[in-house]
């Protein structure tokens, strides 16, 4: 028998994964940036999430730099 393969983690493994801290993956849950599920007491980020979250369009150059948000319409336009 093969290993599962893992569906969801929990916050400090999205965290992990991500490169960013707990708080900001609580963060991006509260803003609805990033899916996340109850199970008991427990929150679950299913991978495919974050794999989605990921591969969004989230208004940064490719220096990572951000953009300010008078710049968003112009930036989309081109």
């Amino acid at each position: 028998m093969g290993e599962a393969e893992v569906l969801a983690v929990n916050v400090p493994e999205a965290a992990r994964r991500l490169g960013v801290s707990p708080r900001t993956i609580a963060t991006l849950i509260a803003r609805g940036e990033l899916v996340s599920r109850k199970i008991g007491r427990r929150r679950v980020i299913p991978v495919e999430g974050l794999e989605k979250f990921l591969r969004r369009d989230h208004h940064t150059r490719p220096n990572g730099e951000k953009v300010p948000r008078d710049d968003r319409r112009s930036e989309t336009r081109e």
